[in-house]
Protein backbone atom coordinates (compact mmCIF):
# COMPACT_ATOMS: atom_id res chain seq x y z
CA UNK A 1 0.00 0.00 0.00
CA UNK A 2 1.29 3.42 -0.95
CA UNK A 3 0.55 6.63 0.91
CA UNK A 4 -3.12 7.65 0.89
CA UNK A 5 -3.78 11.37 1.28
CA UNK A 6 -6.99 13.15 2.25
CA UNK A 7 -8.08 16.63 3.24
CA UNK A 8 -10.07 17.62 6.31
CA UNK A 9 -11.46 21.05 7.10
CA UNK A 10 -13.23 22.66 10.07
CA UNK A 11 -13.86 26.41 10.46
CA UNK A 12 -10.56 27.91 9.23
CA UNK A 13 -8.42 24.82 9.94
CA UNK A 14 -7.12 22.74 7.04
CA UNK A 15 -5.51 19.34 7.68
CA UNK A 16 -3.66 17.36 5.01
CA UNK A 17 -3.55 13.73 6.17
CA UNK A 18 -1.14 11.10 4.81
CA UNK A 19 -2.05 7.51 5.78
CA UNK A 20 0.35 4.59 5.32
CA UNK A 21 0.78 1.07 6.70
CA UNK A 22 2.56 1.09 10.04
CA UNK A 23 2.34 0.65 13.79
CA UNK A 24 -0.08 3.45 14.70
CA UNK A 25 2.26 6.44 14.97
CA UNK A 26 0.55 9.82 14.60
CA UNK A 27 2.67 12.85 13.70
CA UNK A 28 1.23 16.36 13.54
CA UNK A 29 3.43 19.09 11.99
CA UNK A 30 6.55 16.93 12.58
CA UNK A 31 5.73 16.51 16.30
CA UNK A 32 4.14 13.61 18.15
CA UNK A 33 0.40 14.21 18.46
CA UNK A 34 0.58 13.89 22.27
CA UNK A 35 3.06 16.76 22.34
CA UNK A 36 1.05 18.87 19.86
CA UNK A 37 -2.32 18.20 21.57
CA UNK A 38 -1.59 17.72 25.31
CA UNK A 39 -5.30 17.53 26.30
CA UNK A 40 -6.65 13.96 26.64
CA UNK A 41 -10.05 14.53 25.01
CA UNK A 42 -8.38 16.02 21.91
CA UNK A 43 -6.13 12.94 21.66
CA UNK A 44 -9.24 10.74 21.92
CA UNK A 45 -10.82 12.59 18.97
CA UNK A 46 -7.81 11.68 16.81
CA UNK A 47 -8.23 7.97 17.69
CA UNK A 48 -12.02 7.95 17.23
CA UNK A 49 -12.06 6.87 13.53
CA UNK A 50 -9.58 4.06 14.24
CA UNK A 51 -11.52 2.81 17.27
CA UNK A 52 -14.82 2.78 15.37
CA UNK A 53 -13.36 0.82 12.45
CA UNK A 54 -11.15 -1.42 14.63
CA UNK A 55 -8.00 -0.40 12.73
CA UNK A 56 -6.00 0.87 15.72
CA UNK A 57 -2.26 0.31 15.31
CA UNK A 58 -2.48 -0.64 11.63
CA UNK A 59 -1.69 2.72 10.04
CA UNK A 60 0.83 5.51 10.52
CA UNK A 61 -0.58 9.01 10.12
CA UNK A 62 1.38 12.10 9.11
CA UNK A 63 -0.57 15.36 9.30
CA UNK A 64 0.15 18.90 8.17
CA UNK A 65 -2.40 21.23 9.77
CA UNK A 66 -2.71 25.00 9.83
CA UNK A 67 -5.23 27.69 10.73
CA UNK A 68 -7.85 27.90 13.44
CA UNK A 69 -7.62 26.81 17.06
CA UNK A 70 -6.70 23.45 18.56
CA UNK A 71 -10.25 22.05 18.61
CA UNK A 72 -10.87 23.02 14.98
CA UNK A 73 -7.53 21.49 14.02
CA UNK A 74 -8.33 18.20 15.80
CA UNK A 75 -11.74 17.94 14.14
CA UNK A 76 -10.18 18.70 10.74
CA UNK A 77 -7.63 15.91 11.35
CA UNK A 78 -10.44 13.54 12.40
CA UNK A 79 -12.32 14.21 9.14
CA UNK A 80 -9.14 13.74 7.11
CA UNK A 81 -8.37 10.40 8.80
CA UNK A 82 -11.95 9.23 8.23
CA UNK A 83 -11.79 10.13 4.54
CA UNK A 84 -8.41 8.39 4.15
CA UNK A 85 -9.73 5.21 5.83
CA UNK A 86 -12.67 5.16 3.40
CA UNK A 87 -10.20 5.46 0.49
CA UNK A 88 -8.40 2.39 1.87
CA UNK A 89 -11.57 0.33 2.46
CA UNK A 90 -14.98 1.46 1.18
CA UNK A 91 -16.74 -0.92 3.62
CA UNK A 92 -15.75 1.28 6.59
CA UNK A 93 -17.91 4.20 5.39
CA UNK A 94 -21.28 3.20 6.99
CA UNK A 95 -19.73 2.88 10.48
CA UNK A 96 -18.00 6.27 10.19
CA UNK A 97 -21.05 7.95 8.66
CA UNK A 98 -23.30 6.68 11.47
CA UNK A 99 -21.10 8.52 14.01
CA UNK A 100 -21.06 11.67 11.87
CA UNK A 101 -17.36 11.52 11.06
CA UNK A 102 -17.80 11.73 7.28
CA UNK A 103 -19.65 15.08 7.42
CA UNK A 104 -17.76 18.34 7.04
CA UNK A 105 -19.05 20.81 9.62
CA UNK A 106 -20.04 23.85 7.50
CA UNK A 107 -20.31 26.35 10.38
CA UNK A 108 -17.97 29.29 9.91
CA UNK A 109 -17.61 32.69 11.55
CA UNK A 110 -20.03 35.16 10.01
CA UNK A 111 -18.29 38.11 8.39
CA UNK A 112 -18.40 41.62 9.83
CA UNK A 113 -20.63 43.96 7.84
CA UNK A 114 -19.76 47.61 7.11
CA UNK A 115 -21.59 50.17 9.25
CA UNK A 116 -21.91 47.70 12.14
CA UNK A 117 -19.79 46.85 15.17
CA UNK A 118 -19.65 43.11 14.49
CA UNK A 119 -21.48 40.61 12.25
CA UNK A 120 -24.87 41.30 13.82
CA UNK A 121 -24.28 43.85 16.58
CA UNK A 122 -25.09 47.42 15.55
CA UNK A 123 -23.77 50.73 16.81
CA UNK A 124 -25.94 52.26 19.54
CA UNK A 125 -28.96 54.03 18.09
CA UNK A 126 -29.81 57.50 19.36
CA UNK A 127 -33.25 58.79 18.52
CA UNK A 128 -32.50 62.43 19.55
Amino acid sequence: MEVINALGRRKTSVARVYLSKGKGNVTVNNKDYKEYFPVANLQAKIHQPFNLTETSGKYDVKVVVDGGGINGQVEAIRLGISRALVKVDENLKPALKAEGLMTRDPRMVERKKPGQKKARKKFQFSKR
